[in-house]
């Protein structure tokens, strides 16, 4: 006699043919290496982003846009619905361990040279999400209208505004007019809700897809290694629950901090006051942040601040592009010069991060 669960599935089997995409899923190897590890980073972004979704559809129903109920609304979602608090806490600490996530996952993408062709595009789909994952922070950071998210915005817009020649537009685009009020919340919020989660969920359709067309990428070394002496594991069922167990892991530390360090709300943003005393981006910001504060004022012909802007935007640019100017990577051999620049970059974030949050 056939159980429920064998019922279930031969009924959903025959009206979406589930046997083909266990077969598909089963032909499917990942490379087993020393570098192995890294892989499930990818996995571990799409569950954090997955929780971002459902929490904020959550917050959604209890929000209010607007300059005048932002902060009461947020106060409300905290003090008067059930585990209010909890799902907001979840929602922002997701949104740091995202970045992280994500960060690291650029990294050993960079390491392990998984730029190289034929996975450019799959590069570049990934570079595009961590910035609209950025995007996500920014805006995000305002929506519950309180002091700090207040002036770290218009200090952030007042940065993107020196840039040169597109810096003004740029600045009122963004606020949606020349300060920051009512009118900036209600364009953050929708950038946050509706433009950037189209942007991302187009790019991650693509990027999926890609990575599952072109498979996991290979080390050189493990390249250089004779087929037969080559280690792998199925996708489907090894590699798959060992990535379920990241996500449970997660999960559980997740909940930890939610429980254990809730996020606070502050006071209600005053566009009159003064801004208060150490006054900072979120940490994702802050190497940056920090870096501009050690520019002299005054660089030959140009202002420091446009200077220190523009050197982070190049060098965004040619990380972005590494996959063009890494050319003897490309051809086979370890450029050791792509990991002196990584390293020197991974070092740079973290001193200048720790220098901003304790200084």
């Amino acid at each position: 006699m056939k159980t429920i669960s064998n019922r279930l599935y031969a009924w959903i089997d025959e009206r979406v043919q589930l046997k083909d995409l266990v077969a598909f899923m089963a032909k499917k190897y990942v490379p087993v290496h020393r570098g192995s590890i890294w892989y499930y980073f990818g996995g571990v972004s799409l569950f954090l982003f997955i929780i971002q979704v459902v929490t904020g559809i959550l917050l959604l129903l209890y929000y209010k846009g607007s300059e005048s109920l932002a902060f009461e609304s947020v106060q409300f979602i905290m003090s008067k619905v059930t585990f209010g608090w909890l799902i907001r806490s979840i929602h922002s600490w997701t949104a740091n361990l995202f970045i992280l996530s994500a960060l690291i996952h650029m990294f050993s993408v960079f390491f392990e040279r998984a730029y190289r062709r034929p996975r450019e595009i799959t590069w570049f789909t990934g570079m595009l999400m961590l910035f609209v994952g950025l995007g996500f922070g920014f805006s995000g950071y305002l929506l519950p209208w309180n002091e700090l998210s207040y002036f770290a915005t218009k200090v952030g817009t007042d940065i993107a505004g020196v840039i040169p020649v597109v810096g003004k537009p740029i600045m009122i685009f963004l606020r949606g007019e020349t300060d920051v009020t009512g009118a900036t919340l209600s364009r953050f919020f929708g950038f946050h809700i509706a433009v950037l989660p189209g942007i991302f969920t187009v790019l991650l359709a693509v990027h999926l897809l890609l990575v599952q067309r072109q498979g996991m990428s290979q080390p050189q070394e493990f390249e250089a290694t004779p087929a037969e002496n080559r280690k792998t594991m199925p996708f489907f069922p090894n590699f798959l629950l060992r990535d379920l167990l990241f996500w449970l892991i997660i999960l559980n530390i997740l909940a930890m901090l939610a429980v254990f360090f809730p996020w606070e709300l502050g006071r209600k943003a005053d566009p009159f006051a003064s801004a208060p005393a150490g006054i900072r981006p979120e940490w994702y910001f802050l190497f940056m942040f920090q870096s501009l504060k050690y520019i002299p004022a005054r660089l030959w012909f140009i202002d420091g601040e446009i200077f220190g802007v523009l050197l982070f935007g190049t060098a965004g640019l040619l990380w972005l592009l590494v996959p063009f100017w890494d050319r003897k990577s490309s051809g086979g051999k370890r450029n050791r010069l792509i990991t002196y620049i990584g390293l020197f970059v991974v070092v740079y974030i973290i001193i200048f991060t720790l220098l901003g949050w304790f200084l």
